[in-house]
């Protein structure tokens, strides 16, 4: 699917045929217009046979989805027999998966299992069938006919009571049920099902310069609004495993009682229960292998804990679970993306899309892009009850500027003119697919409040708050037309705000500031010139790079050819000097002030310019500046009159922009906003770290309200070799809706080119400018709570000075009202904003979801992306106000609390012992092992506070796939790189999966290390580094050497391609097998224990398993 130009849409009146004559549907592919011949008396409505993509043959077809009664068949070496086991044979406890909701069972029991299963009650029309078991010893090996099931590797005589582990015999081997499960009767599927021939090829748009997204009806147009969705019929079968069949299993013969050693078993003893016992050890240096302690019991305890100093834990007997067997994120990921064959279509509502980290394509059909927009459950709890007892968040995280893949369209920009947007006069929603319209056109009834509004268009100031409608209660005759028999437009297909979830509007002046249009934005760039900055050559470096690079990226419309950016100039220490451009001056012109009580800018007309006409200007100013400090001895800075500085320019200009400040030092020197050093370290991880954490003063952060309500933003690089108070100094970039990026220690050297890359980055990023955001949703439910950096003035409006491409915010929603079952409920984000060009638009994203009174539909409908981005943005925010320990043990009730409903509500009769999985939930355990003991949420000494507060901020606006990228790293193996295979499959996030002989490479989408084992080839190190032997690898220093080999080729082309896919360059830092700082390296391991203490994903499961159990009793 090849990229068109964006669509431009003209808001004239529809032409006397467009009006009169119905046009017949037809599907439309990129680069492959056609237009069938129309038969007279041809219905309007009728379905054609698809028009064949360009090359289609008879060979190649459009594979439909995967449908959820997809059966994974076992493995061929699995093989049957009805023989059953006996309780000697097999040790306890094991782990099954059973049914559709892909649980996780760990058995604990005293009685012999009934391997032939046991008949379940009907629910409704579905009916549980009992589950088949087949087994077929031989030798010391137990082959068991299952998709998948998990066998200890020793045996144990233990049984779980109450969440500890005593003594007894017991023998449950690894079982497998498909007993079938209740499910949802009317729930949209991941992907549609297209079972007709004239569905077989998904119809597609086609955007050619200013042609409208159709000039007919796809093929796969949406059901009538004032319908609901229909039902989607489920089959009986279980849901897909997605976890691997193992050929063979391997039961260790252990006499009954006996001791179990060796670094892979649990001593067998009964669990310590009491205050002070915790279940994680931090990890040796050099070690892979688990402690082998049972994680304890107790009201004080939880995973994520530091370990204590205290005497060592009684040990006792226990059993490990295979990790191979629990649910993993790589191989989730793989089928996940295997099961994406065809285009993900958003033409029903409450379609759930997929997984964020895969790769699909999305064509719009009435709900916008999931880039843009994705909720936590894409079918929405009737009632406040049903929340409260399941504990899922009702929650949206939106990236109004999401970054669409190529072959995917930007939202098309239409034109009204004067009239400007179309609105709901009672509730204010904009135009949008799902609205009805009644009377021949004359009126619609708009899909959030159910009222039938006069179409009517209204002058609306979204900032004032204000609005003046037109009496008229006619359609004006350059929107008006006519119905079909269906109750659709005859223009619907031809007018974006009619027909796609994501569109924009150019703005009329009522939604201007004074009612004027606004100017191009503008960048400002302060520079830091004292003796630090100076000594390091930061300033001749980005004196540099801005004359011979970056004024050459400046940021513009697509549509245009040159930028309309202007640029200004500052440089400070303990003053301000600003510098005049203008264009008609022979060499820039430097005015100081001293004054910085009531600072202002002594330049009205100069300070801005065009980098164009003033070109010969600034690069003779760009080759001064180093040279007139290069002999300074000032050590002190200011800061915040800097910054006030700017903002003032803004204003007297009249327009919105950025300030780039660049800073080496803590602004000590006396002015308004001066800093002290108030670092403790002795304070981190403790109760008390929330006082480093938070401003020293509310200077900067009134700073950053006044930036985002004049439409600007701060963006600041620092380059400490010390504390630089960044919990103070970076507010002004939280609140502004800019950004803060740190480079410690810095070096042309080491860090120029990630200085350059970052810059470019941000400069060619989609930003919006002076931007204003609100979500409107269906009656019964709206927004209460808003999480991410921008400012707020009242309850339901988010501004920011500047929201770009990879910023995101998450929006919490709450029912005032029951809501109609199996109904449809709507959630728009309107943005109000300035292009880089200069214009005022509005871009509106709607999605429509469904409603449900069953926990069978609920479930199945979460999107485990969206909740861990809303946890981790909650956590982090919390962290002003609580201590890490209660953070922790929120995120952990919370998400036992989740799998306690699904097993109380959906899951079948089981044992007490069985930890059972949601599908859609069976990588929680995961994602929650990695948050509780992430820096950016419970750092530890080894994490400076500034560093400390970086990651907050980041995370705070880090949209979904960063999320996942942070919380769940990504490992590639470097030393068998193909060329054809870039990237390589992904590797578990653990050590035991790195070899000794072996090269990886493991990112978060902040950090990257390089990692290389002892025994690699020095033939590797040669063709990679350029040097001879791994010895003489600098962690920090060492560079991938552009070399003509395949090796180097490859190792940079992935290294370049994971660059490119973050929003920030990574530097990379080699790290060599048992080098004092690879215990740092470990703690970005996520699925082993914390070097600084921390559970293993095993042991977390455990824990998670008893939190359950607890409050299910």
């Amino acid at each position: 699917m090849l990229a068109g130009p964006r669509p431009s849409f003209n808001s004239g009146p529809p032409s006397q045929s467009m009006q009169q004559q119905p046009q017949a549907p037809y599907p439309m592919y990129p680069n492959q217009f056609q237009s069938p011949t129309v038969p007279p008396n041809f219905p309007v409505n009728q379905q054609q046979p698809p028009i064949l993509p360009p090359n289609f043959s008879g060979s190649q077809h459009y594979q439909a989805p995967v449908s959820s009664n997809h059966q994974i068949q076992s493995h061929p070496q699995h093989h049957t027999s009805n023989q059953q086991p006996s309780s000697s044979q097999f040790p306890s406890p094991s782990l099954n998966y059973t049914g559709p909701q892909q649980s996780l069972q760990a058995q604990f029991s005293t009685q012999q299992p009934n391997l032939s299963g046991m008949q379940q009650p009907s629910v409704g029309p579905f009916s549980l069938q009992p589950p088949t078991h087949s087994l077929t010893p031989t030798g010391n090996q137990q082959q068991y006919q299952s998709q998948a099931s998990i066998m200890p590797t020793e045996i144990n005589q233990t049984f779980m009571q109450q969440g500890t582990i005593t003594s007894n015999q017991f023998g449950a081997p690894p079982t497998f049920s498909n007993a079938q499960f209740p499910q949802p009767q009317q729930q949209p599927p991941p992907f549609p099902n297209q079972s007709s021939a004239s569905m077989s090829c998904v119809p597609q748009y086609q955007y050619l310069g200013s042609q409208p997204p159709y000039n007919n009806a796809p093929s796969s147009s949406f059901a009538p609004i004032s319908q609901s969705p229909p039902a989607t019929s489920y089959s009986q079968q279980p849901l897909p495993l997605h976890y691997p069949n193992q050929p063979n299993f391997y039961t260790a013969p252990t006499k009954s009682g006996s001791q179990l050693n060796g670094p892979n078993a649990y001593s067998g003893q009964p669990p310590p229960s009491g205050p002070n016992t915790h279940p994680a050890q931090p990890l040796s240096s050099g070690s892979s292998s688990y402690s082998g302690q049972q994680p304890p019991s107790g009201p004080n305890t939880y995973p994520g804990q530091p370990p204590s100093s205290g005497p060592t834990q009684q040990t006792y007997q226990s059993q490990r679970i295979d990790p191979d067997m629990v649910p993993n994120v790589v191989q989730v990921l793989e089928q996940s993306q295997e099961k994406i064959q065809e285009l993900f279509i958003t033409n029903a509502p409450g379609s759930i899309p997929p997984l964020a980290a895969t790769d699909f394509v999305c064509q719009d059909q009435g709900s916008c892009n999931p880039r843009y927009i994705r909720s936590t459950t894409y079918t929405i709890p009737y009632a406040t009850d049903m929340i409260k007892q399941s504990h899922i968040p009702i929650a949206l995280a939106i990236s109004p500027l999401a970054n669409l893949r190529s072959d995917e369209f930007e939202p098309p920009v239409a034109n009204f003119g004067e009239i400007g947007p179309i609105r709901c006069h009672r509730c204010k929603a904009y135009m949008c697919s799902f609205m009805q319209f009644i009377d021949g056109g004359k009126r619609f009834i708009c899909c959030f409040c159910e009222a039938a509004t006069d179409g009517m268009i209204e002058n609306f100031s979204l900032r004032e708050n204000s609005f003046s409608p037109i009496t008229d209660t006619t359609v004006p005759p350059e929107y008006f037309n006519h119905l079909d028999h269906s109750g659709r437009r005859m223009d619907w297909y031809q007018r974006p705000e009619l027909c796609l979830g994501s569109y924009e509007v150019l703005a009329t002046k009522q939604y201007c500031k004074d009612e004027k249009w606004p100017e191009p934005p503008a960048f400002i760039f302060m520079i830091d010139v004292s003796y630090n900055s100076v000594r390091s050559g930061l300033v001749e470096y980005i004196c540099h790079i801005l004359k011979n690079e970056l004024l050459n990226y400046l940021p513009r419309d697509k549509d245009t050819e040159t930028s309309n950016v202007r640029v200004g100039f500052a440089t400070f220490d303990k003053q301000i000097h600003f510098y005049n451009i203008k264009n008609t001056l022979g060499q820039p012109q430097m005015m100081i002030v001293s004054d910085l009580e009531d600072i202002f800018v002594p330049l009205l007309d100069g300070f801005l310019g065009s980098p164009l006409e003033s070109r010969s200007v600034i690069n003779s100013l760009l080759d001064q500046i180093p040279q007139s400090f290069a002999n300074t001895q000032e050590t002190e800075t200011i800061l915040a009159p800097v910054i006030q500085s700017g903002i003032q320019a803004f204003k007297e200009a009249n327009c919105s922009g950025k300030i780039y400040v660049f800073s080496t030092t803590l602004p000590i020197a006396v002015a308004p906003g001066k800093l002290s050093n108030r670092d403790d370290k002795k304070l981190l991880g403790t109760d008390k770290e929330k006082t480093l954490l938070a401003p020293a003063n509310n200077i900067f952060t009134k700073l950053g309200e006044e930036c985002a309500q004049h439409g600007c933003a701060v963006d600041l690089f620092v380059f400490p070799n010390n504390y630089i108070d960044l919990a103070t100094i970076s507010e002004v970039c939280r609140v502004s809706g800019g950004q803060t990026y740190k480079f410690n220690y810095f070096s042309i050297e080491n860090d120029g080119e990630r200085l350059l890359d970052d810059l470019k980055r941000n400069f060619q990023r989609a930003t919006a400018f002076d931007a204003l955001m609100r979500v409107r949703t269906s009656a019964g439910i709206r927004p209460i709570d808003f999480l991410g950096n921008f400012y707020m003035t009242n309850a339901t409006e988010m501004i920011f000075g500047t929201i770009d491409s990879d910023k995101s915010v998450c929006v919490e929603l709450k029912h005032d009202d029951k809501l109609p079952v199996e109904s449809n409920t709507y959630i728009q984000a309107a943005l109000l904003y300035t292009s880089i060009s200069g214009q005022r638009r509005l871009r509106i994203l709607t999605l429509a979801l469904t409603v449900t009174s069953s926990y069978t539909s609920l479930y199945p409908a979460c999107d485990l992306d969206t909740i861990m981005n809303y946890i981790t943005k909650v956590a982090v925010r919390s962290i002003a106000v609580s201590t890490p320990k209660s953070i922790r043990d929120s995120i952990i009730t919370q998400s036992a609390n989740m799998l306690a409903c699904y097993r109380k509500n959906c899951a079948q009769s089981t044992t007490a012992g069985q930890l059972i999985l949601p599908e859609t939930l069976k990588l929680l355990p995961v994602y929650v092992t990695s948050l509780i003991k992430c820096d950016g949420l419970t750092g530890t000494q080894t994490v400076t506070t500034d560093d400390r507060t970086l990651q907050m901020h980041r995370l705070m606006s880090m949209n979904i796939k960063g999320t996942f990228a942070y919380l769940y790293p990504r490992v590639f193996a470097l030393h068998n790189l193909e060329e054809d295979k870039i990237p390589p499959p992904m590797i578990r996030c653990s050590y035991d999966r790195f070899s000794e002989t072996g090269a990886y490479v493991i990112e978060n989408g902040l950090v990257m290390y390089i990692w290389l084992g002892s025994q690699l080839s020095s033939t590797f190190v040669q063709s990679l580094f350029g040097i001879q032997t791994s010895s003489h690898i600098q962690a920090e220093k060492c560079r991938i050497v552009d070399l003509d080999n395949p090796i180097s080729r490859n190792v940079r082309a992935l290294l370049n391609l994971i660059r490119n896919e973050r929003n920030s360059y990574m530097k990379s830092f080699v790290i060599q097998q048992r080098d004092s700082v690879e215990p740092f390296f470990k703690n970005y391991l996520i699925e082993d224990k914390g070097f600084t203490g921390g559970a293993s994903y095993v042991d977390f499961l455990y824990h998670l398993h008893r939190e359950i159990r607890n409050i299910l009793q």
